[in-house]
């Protein structure tokens, strides 16, 4: 298995777009999650709740389209296999 010292600038780039991307959506899932077992009872959130919630997406979905321009930029075949190794 490749490491990613074996990658290209370019490839490299992308798996650090892949590692923001995961660690955005593992942030913004685990403030839904205790939103949703603060109010599993009953309740809304308030102002500050939501738009804490709104910029953890807002950030996700910017490392989305990071990660996947990133991934345009990677077109060699093998390279692109070791990287999705890495991913994987």
């Amino acid at each position: 298995m490749a490491s990613i010292d074996d990658l290209s600038e370019a490839a490299q780039i992308a798996y650090q777009a892949f590692l923001d991307m995961r660690d955005s959506k593992h942030a913004h899932y685990d403030y839904l999650q205790a939103i949703e077992n603060k109010y599993q009872s009953g309740g809304v959130p308030g102002p500050d709740e939501t738009r804490r919630l709104e910029k953890l997406l807002a950030n996700h979905d910017r490392n989305v389209l990071a990660f996947t321009t990133a991934m345009a930029e990677v077109t060699d075949s093998d390279e692109m296999q070791n990287l999705v190794g890495l991913m994987s």
